[in-house]
């Protein structure tokens, strides 16, 4: 069996490696194509070190663009390669317009697409990943979903073939990288365990406009005069910081450089509770068995906010929410048991058209 895996952002090509090796002991052909999106192949971090992140089969160097040119300008250089390559299934993943393009190509070629981190949904429904999972899973054959939330989700749009709740990805990213993680910050920083926040926040909807960072910034200074807050800053952050003027804002937290992901897991396993705009944050912090304050309206992780372990929030209610710490039994399993790959893998080997 020939598989053809498309990758065009970071994530991704963290997810492809993870399931690359599952390929590998199941004697599956798995080609890598890169679309040339985001991310460039040549940046060394920990993830490449420690996954053995390999080169790209095939590079389409797209680079960026508006979203049609750049969907288009991926499915034009991707349908020649699956030509060339005649493969028997192409695994697309998450919900970037790589992906959209490459479940397109697919589609149109009649070869099948399995679409891992399948089901996931959120509000506004016009925001461009939310177009680009609907229509991936509305034509992919195996819907790879990584909760039993995505499942219903699907059910509630009319898909049931093809559904499978396989556990998610980056649990067993987070279980094969746990014995690296790192702890210098706790000493460098002079934290103690269970005693401190972690603060991340990057998105564009909270930083890029200054009257709604300013009023994310006071809340979180409020928050600071009762914790410690840890806030590796986003370079898009920092700079937004500046431009507007909020510096005074940061002066009772401890702001550092981002942080690795070793590091940052290493702070985040020892804190007492996360505030994050970020998708992949929330869940790390459950894997850590740690709470997360979400400053969004809507997260694509809602199951860990229907169980009520993660709380969604605003400027307005941040501290109100931050202390309502109610006890809430930690909800088990909701990703899997670590084993997707090799689940994901074994559905794919055993497919038939």
């Amino acid at each position: 069996m020939k598989v053809l895996s498309l990758v065009g952002a970071r994530p991704q090509i963290i997810k492809e490696a993870v399931l690359h090796e599952a390929f590998k002991v199941r004697g599956v052909q798995e080609l890598l194509v890169h679309s040339g999106q985001h991310y460039d192949y040549n940046m060394s971090d920990v993830f490449f070190e420690i996954l053995k992140i390999r080169s790209p089969d095939h590079n389409l160097n797209v680079g960026s663009g508006k979203h049609g040119e750049m969907t288009g300008k991926i499915m034009i250089e991707f349908e020649k390669i699956v030509e060339k390559e005649r493969p028997d299934m192409i695994v697309v993943y998450g919900d970037t317009n790589t992906t959209l393009a490459g479940a397109i190509v697919g589609a149109k070629l009649k070869i099948p697409v399995a679409h891992v981190e399948a089901g996931v949904r959120q509000h506004p429904k016009d925001m461009p990943e939310e177009i680009n999972r609907v229509l991936t899973d509305h034509v992919s054959k195996l819907l790879l979903c990584p909760s039993q939330l995505a499942v219903e989700n699907l059910k509630k749009e009319g898909i049931t073939n093809g559904v499978h709740f396989v556990g998610d990805v980056m649990f067993d990213l987070y279980k094969k990288m746990e014995k690296h993680f790192k702890y210098d910050c706790l000493e460098r920083l002079n934290l103690e365990e269970n005693n401190y926040l972690v603060l991340t926040l990057h998105r564009d909807f909270n930083v890029d406009r200054k009257e709604i960072l300013e009023k994310i910034l006071r809340a979180l200074a409020k928050v600071a005069e009762k914790f410690k807050i840890v806030f590796p800053i986003h370079p898009r952050t920092r700079n937004r910081v500046k431009e507007f003027g909020l510096q005074d804002h940061l002066k009772n937290m401890i702001v550092v450089e981002p942080l690795d992901y070793l590091n940052l897991m290493g702070l985040v396993q020892k804190c007492w509770k996360v505030i994050t705009d970020s998708g992949g944050l929330q869940k790390e912090a459950y894997f850590a068995g740690k709470r997360a304050i979400i400053l969004m309206p809507d997260t694509g992780w809602r199951e860990l906010v229907e169980v009520g372990w993660n709380k969604l929030a605003s400027a307005e209610d941040l501290l109100n929410v931050l202390l309502e710490d109610e006890k809430v039994p930690y909800p088990a399993n909701l990703y899997g048991d670590g084993h997707s790959a090799e689940r994901i893998v074994e559905i794919i080997a055993s497919f038939r058209s």
